[in-house]
């Protein structure tokens, strides 16, 4: 019986800790989920840590009213989480595609609660069962949060680098759901000389079993056709890196890119953001043998770049291998970059940009920033003054630096606090904007050692949008979207650097998109 009392003991112990990977997983698939759907991955990271824990705690309080049948209750915990759980992502998606607006978050954030709750449930029933199996007290108690705690750092890892890179987040929620119930089934049988009523557990087990494994198999492909939904024209290519979820459509002859729900660039206007990207950095420096391209991974910026003779070499760093991949490879993309990834020229780096500068010693005549917006923290550093330092060093005395910075309309007080930030670094700066049917009035910032004259610029290359005239025009902002700001009380608004100790930037961009 002791011998018998000790294998008890150490499953418990296993159980224990295979049930924290889950529910560390778990947690993070949801801050992921709602990075993904609902944007703003900081304030979704946050809101699902908070939630999650405060069901753990909330879940460890009504354990305490548990007095019988602990087993039987930690095995229907475990039915409880593994459906759950296991259908998260699945009904996540759905709800996007069909649900009124606000239901999907309702949704995301009722699950992580719940499955907070009953790991916050378990976890000391396990603790009570192994104490009255005969283990000790302070014995249990230690051996059983050491398991939870050590499932976790298992469980992050293995969703950040394992399951949502190669299986995505669909198929990681139903797999993981099935260890659950495993676990569940497991003890199930190990305890079934003191469960009453078996036939009832194994069916329920035997039925959850089977819509888990049927949506293994079969989820992921109905989720695709909701995750259709959320966009206008058909996927051709869908992908869930380690940064990001990388979406590609095509609808006739529009070819879209998104990251994580967001739109890149519309083939069909690409043209207009490109060519005022690039051209006229690339016109304005007196040389241009070597440019560097932060961001910019689908290559089309790059194509831009090597149309001009005189370039030597250009180092392309783009974040994520799966966008410049792709870039390289896929035939639609290869169509618009007209294969610049792979012409001699170009340097793909991995990196990131940050890192880049900070680590490389190299100078350029044209550096060209296309960064997605600073909707994040981790993008957040990306429009800050150290940043932005850091891309001064790297210019040449007389080299250009052109970077995208949002809309001066939709983000008004986003776009001049770039331009406060860049000019707090000693730099001088030209404001550009132009019309784009797929974002709108976006604007553009020309950034260098000294002073450019930019009715001296003549766009040398052919183009499909962009002209000497036009240039010349985008300098002018129209009363609602220049500099000059007031509050509802007619006062001017000061705008103050972005920097990493103050990061102003990322609040003022929830706020000017919120609605739009």
């Amino acid at each position: 019986m002791e011998t018998e009392g000790i294998k008890r003991s150490h499953l418990i112990y296993w159980a224990s800790g295979i049930v924290s990977i889950c529910g560390i997983i778990f947690e993070v698939l949801f801050g992921a989920l709602g990075s993904y759907i609902l944007g703003d991955g900081v304030k979704q990271y946050t809101i699902t840590i908070s939630l999650f824990l405060t069901g753990m705690g909330i879940g460890a309080s009504i354990s305490e009213k548990v007095m019988k049948q602990l087993i039987v209750t930690f095995i229907w915990i475990e039915f409880m989480v593994a459906f759950i759980g296991g259908f998260s992502s699945f009904m996540m998606f759905g709800m996007t595609a069909y649900a009124p607006d606000g239901t999907d978050a309702l949704f995301l954030y009722m699950v992580t609660f719940t499955i907070g709750a009953l790991t916050g449930l378990e976890l000391p029933i396990l603790i009570r069962k192994a104490n009255e199996i005969g283990v000790e007290l302070s014995r249990s108690t230690a051996r059983v949060l050491f398991s939870d705690y050590a499932g976790g750092l298992i469980g992050g890892l293995l969703f950040a680098f394992y399951l949502r890179p190669q299986m995505g987040m669909v198929k990681s929620a139903f797999l993981v759901g099935c260890i659950n119930l495993a676990v569940a089934a497991i003890v199930l049988y190990l305890f079934r000389s003191e469960i009453k009523r078996m036939a009832v557990h194994v069916s329920a087990a035997v039925f959850i079993g089977v819509l888990l494994i049927g949506g293994l198999f079969f989820g992921e492909e109905v989720a695709f056709s909701f995750e259709q939904k959320l966009y206008k024209d058909p996927i051709v290519h869908s992908e869930e890196s380690n940064y990001q979820k990388v979406i590609l459509t095509r609808d006739q002859d529009d070819t879209r890119l998104f990251l994580d729900g967001s739109l890149q660039f519309s083939s069909i206007d690409e043209h207009r953001y490109h060519e005022t990207l690039v051209l006229p950095a690339m016109e304005a420096a007196e040389q241009k043998e070597s440019v560097l391209i932060l961001g910019g991974g689908d290559g089309i910026a790059a194509h831009e770049v090597l149309r001009y003779e005189e370039v030597d070499h250009v180092s392309l760093v783009d974040l994520d291998p799966a966008v410049t991949d792709l870039a390289a490879n896929n035939r639609h993309l290869r169509e618009l970059n007209h294969g610049a990834l792979g012409d001699e020229r170009v340097e793909v780096i991995n990196e990131d940009a940050f890192q880049f500068l900070e680590e490389s010693n190299d100078l350029y005549d044209v550096v060209i920033i296309d960064l997605p917006d600073p909707n994040n923290e981790s993008l957040n550093k990306l429009y800050t003054r150290e940043f932005y330092s850091l891309v001064r060093n790297h210019l040449t005395p007389e080299g250009v630096s052109m970077i995208q910075g949002t809309s001066p309309v939709f983000a008004r007080e986003v776009y001049w606090t770039i331009d406060t930030t860049i000019r707090d670094t000693g730099l001088y700066v030209e404001n550009f904007h132009v019309d784009i049917p797929s974002f709108g009035n976006w604007g553009f910032l020309m950034a260098s050692r000294e002073p450019v004259a930019v009715e001296d610029i003549e766009i040398t290359k052919d183009t499909e949008f962009l002209t000497d005239e036009l240039l010349q025009s985008m300098t002018v902002f129209g009363k609602d979207e220049d500099r000059e700001i007031v509050n509802r009380n007619g006062e001017s608004v000061s705008l103050s650097p972005n920097t990493l100790i103050h990061p102003n930037l990322i609040q003022k961009y929830e706020q000017a998109w919120q609605n739009y």
